[in-house]
């Protein structure tokens, strides 16, 4: 077994068993690897220490608590996390991204949110690039997808912003009593982060809706998906997966294709939603809009 797949093998494992006890022991069996050199090999292939890596993923999913779900108390938050206490949680919490859990939850500071993470981001990055080089393919379903109208909140700017548009999107639809279990949750998506100058990136937020919205002062406008055929590939996983399958439709499937792409933007619609769900159980679906 090559290296690669050793260590593909342990993130899964950990992403799969993340609330559970992780030790040198259980890791090092997954990988088949002995446990006295395990540590080393994995900081020598990702840049990072497993543990380390095992920390971030889950103040990844409690820094999402504290901004995307603001019924669950900082206690809750800190458990969730490992923690086994909230003073020892807000200690690490503060070290790493410079705010109290308290601050981060009313005004994070996304920026530094994102340098933090951007060890954990690198790694999964290089899984999905080890995966591609792999020849990786998806399963292309070609779908009618009927005409739907959207409330959208565009973002504009740096993609390490987001996270704000995305606080204030869920605020409009808990306002509007639109939760994703009443409205279907879609992204319209203009722009590649990976050669997208940061001031230029365009990224839409967007729930389905009845009827027009009127004019309001929350920056949400009406929006329309066109009925049209769309080749649709499921993804189940964290959002570092997507890329990999964009790039496979517009460079292997559509080429090979008889199809053309529709003048329309490719989208997402959220199926299952972190941190609601663990991360390796989200659901997306990439839809690419199709003449």
């Amino acid at each position: 077994m090559q290296s690669i797949e050793r260590f593909s093998k342990v993130l899964r494992h950990i992403e799969q068993h993340l609330d559970e006890e992780l030790s040198i022991a259980t890791l090092s069996a997954v990988a088949a690897l002995s446990p006295y050199h395990f540590q080393r090999q994995f900081s020598a292939c990702y840049g990072i220490g497993v543990f380390q890596y095992i920390r971030l993923l889950r103040l990844q999913r409690a820094s999402f608590q504290l901004a995307y779900r603001d019924s669950l108390s900082i206690g809750e938050v800190s458990a969730d996390a490992g923690y086994q206490n909230a003073e020892s949680f807000a200690r690490t919490f503060r070290r790493l991204f410079g705010q109290a859990p308290t601050m981060f939850r009313r005004e994070p500071d996304w920026q530094q949110w994102h340098d933090v993470m951007r060890q954990l981001q690198q790694t999964r990055e290089q899984m999905m690039n080890d995966s591609a080089n792999n020849q990786a393919t998806y399963q292309v379903e070609i779908r009618d997808f009927p005409e739907t109208q959207l409330a959208v909140l565009e973002h504009r700017g740096p993609p390490e912003q987001l996270g704000k548009s995305i606080q204030q999107f869920i605020a409009w639809r808990r306002a509007n009593r639109l939760p994703p279990s009443r409205s279907a949750t879609f992204n319209l998506i203009y722009d590649d982060p990976a050669v997208t100058a940061p001031e230029d990136y365009r990224f839409d937020l967007g729930a389905a809706v009845q009827q027009s919205l009127a004019a309001n002062d929350q920056g949400i406008v009406n929006k329309t998906i066109p009925a049209c055929r769309c080749a649709v590939v499921r993804h189940i996983g964290h959002d570092q997966g997507l890329a990999p399958i964009v790039r496979y439709l517009y460079q292997q499937w559509l080429p090979a294709s008889d199809e053309s792409p529709l003048d329309f933007p490719l989208f997402f619609q959220r199926l299952k939603f972190f941190p609601d769900v663990p991360e390796h159980q989200a659901v997306t679906e990439v839809f690419l809009p199709l003449r």
